[in-house]
């Protein structure tokens, strides 16, 4: 063989070994994409409860007071669970996430209920004196980035209304997520703003008819005089009703309930204190509105109690 014929078999050679690695390769991305075929998209719903609450009350019950009416929160994130479902039909849930504040980063009775719920994470921020929560964007953005940077999830819908989670937003496209914004209809104006709304990839807008089943104004409570004919209770009287009234909550609510109050003594979440005191104003007949050393003998009868049960 001469040399001519040595370099056209060399050539040969290279070009069929090219070939076959082409074809391994080839092969290999295939194998690749089918399994990325098979593998289903992921999503999860982002809620900032403030804004939930906010919004839905005013739309549905006219107050944006939480005092003011009741959330059947498992109902509704059902409904926004089974609304996912239909929007991203080809995806499976990761889970929801529900943002809320607490004083001192502590459960009430009603977010345990919430976290209790199967696929539902609670995450706290903090509430502060004027019941305005702090941190709550921040942890939003946490978890969005990190789940979108490890690819847990592809599609993400957010439920608020705040500038400050257009960071969030950002952070998450940049890893590939599409975020989508849900939002809740607004009887005068917007409640979304609009920077937020330019980020994101898709908005959608639901209407009192979905909030309906959900929220319901809770019935007036009866106001209760202290007028000058209105006999003053003892604060001995008032810290035996509040004794009575903490044996009923243990009763209703369990020891499990009582290892989560206790933490944050000598202070009571909201709605455990608001509950208190109305329970003891229809017990007494006296209004203790306006008296902070009545109020304050209520709760160190109620703490009292707890913690001789501990």
């Amino acid at each position: 063989m001469n040399n001519a014929d040595e370099e056209g078999a060399a050539d040969h050679g290279v070009a069929a070994h090219i070939s076959a690695q082409l074809e391994r390769t080839n092969g290999l991305l295939e194998r690749v994409l089918a399994e990325v075929a098979k593998t289903p998209s992921t999503h999860a719903i982002f809620v900032d409860a403030g804004y939930l609450y906010a919004a839905a009350g005013r739309l549905a019950a006219g107050t944006e007071d939480r005092r003011s009416f009741d959330l059947d929160a498992e109902g509704l994130i059902e409904a926004l669970i089974d609304k996912a479902r239909t929007i991203f039909a080809d995806s499976r849930l990761l889970r929801v996430y529900w943002y809320d504040g607490a004083r001192r980063r502590i459960h009430t009775t009603e977010q345990q209920s919430i976290a209790e719920l199967p696929d539902v994470k609670v995450r706290l921020g903090n509430l502060n004196a004027n019941n305005q929560q702090k941190g709550v964007d921040s942890l939003i953005r946490s978890d969005l980035e990190s789940l979108a940077r490890h690819r847990a999830i592809s599609d993400a819908a957010l439920i608020g209304g705040d500038e400050d989670l257009v960071s969030a937003v950002e952070a998450a496209q940049g890893y590939g997520a599409r975020v989508h914004l849900w939002g809740i209809e607004a009887p005068d104006g917007r409640n979304q703003a609009e920077p937020l709304l330019w980020e994101v990839d898709s908005q959608r807008t639901f209407d009192l008819d979905f909030f309906k089943p959900y929220v319901s104004r809770r019935p007036a409570t009866t106001a209760y005089e202290a007028g000058p004919d209105a006999q003053r209770p003892t604060r001995e009287d008032v810290r035996f009703v509040g004794a009575q009234i903490a044996a009923k909550w243990l009763a209703a609510r369990g020891r499990e309930a009582l290892v989560g109050l206790l933490p944050g003594h000598p202070y009571l979440p909201g709605s455990v204190d608001q509950e208190l005191l109305v329970e003891a104003e229809r017990m007494l007949q006296y209004s203790l509105r306006g008296q902070s050393d009545l109020r304050r003998a209520l709760r160190d009868g109620f703490w009292d109690h707890l913690r001789t049960q501990y």
